[in-house]
Parts: structure tokens; sequence; C-alpha cells
């Protein structure tokens, strides 16, 4: 199992069982060292998704606090699902997505649906963000769309748009 994986399944795993968190200084020491925001994402075996939470920017002092946060997040506190039991765990697939940051871009024609996410951003500070390379969605502007429907922001209200790449992590 990858590292990353293995890392938001212990999380899960130990936080449901013990209702603990593991210890960062026990993670590889390339998740001790990075800072990055990633994004934690739970589907059922039949592709359904259970649950997704992450951050564009490092919230936490390295990259396994991240993943450790925010797989606690997605798998109890995304507000759109029930919390994940034990008994589902292993019954789910886990991606980390650890995100490169953002860069502006002044056009959808630099966008690519396969290869870039998408943060759309209103002059007020609203942002919505959806990860690259999601099943459905194969189009720029189906993309802008849901990150825009994410954040509550209308068709027709003035954006900023930015791209970022993933490292994903199965």
């Amino acid at each position: 199992m990858d590292t990353y994986v293995k890392l938001a399944y212990d999380t899960i795993k130990m936080y449901l069982e013990k209702n603990e968190l593991p210890d960062t200084k026990n993670t590889d020491v390339i998740l001790q060292k990075r800072k990055a925001g990633c994004f934690v994402t739970l589907h059922k075996k039949n592709g359904e998704l259970k649950g997704c939470v992450g951050t564009i920017n490092p919230t936490y002092k390295n990259l396994a606090g991240e993943i450790i946060g925010n797989a606690i997040s997605a798998s109890q506190h995304d507000p759109r699902f029930p919390a994940v039991t034990l008994d589902e765990l292993d019954d789910l697939e886990i991606n980390v997505d650890v995100l490169n940051p953002p860069e502006r871009i002044e056009s959808e024609k630099e966008l690519d649906v396969k290869k870039y996410g998408v943060i759309v951003q209103t002059p007020d500070g609203r942002d919505g963000l959806l990860l690259p390379d999601i099943e459905g969605i194969d189009d720029v502007k189906s993309q802008i769309e849901i990150a825009r429907q994410k954040a509550g922001i209308a068709p027709d209200e003035l954006i900023s748009l930015y791209r970022f790449i993933v490292e994903r992590h199965k």
C-alpha cells in the first residue's frame, strides 16, 4: 500500500478503534519534512463517493499532519455523508492528492480537466475547488461550473481562475 494512503487508512482505523491519532514522528521522513495542501478522498468499491476533504495550502507543520487531519475530516466530518464506521473501512478505496501550489491563469483555455484541478475565486474571497481527472467531468466548462456551485458562486459572478496539478496516491 502506498505510504500516503497507508497513513490515511491507519489514521481512520486508529481513530475509530481507539479515538486516537497517529504520532507524525512515526511517519515516513518525507511526510515529516514536506509541507503541502492535500485532499483525502474516500470511495466505496462501486465508485460512489463517501467523503472528500482537503486543504489548498498547508495548514499543519508537515504533510503527515495534513493527511491525518484530512483523513479524519473526510471520514467523519464531510457534511454530505454519514461518518465512516469501522465495518466500512476495509471496503473503501482511499486516495491522497497532494497539491502543487496553484497558479493564476487568464483563461479557461489554459485548463485541461485531466491534468489540472481548478480553483475559482471571487473578489470577496469565496472560492471553490475541483480536483483534476474526476470521472464524469470531461470538459472545462463543467469543471468550472461545479467548482462555482461548491462555493455558492453564481454563474454571472466575476471570478479569478487558478490551476494546479496533483500528485495522486492510490
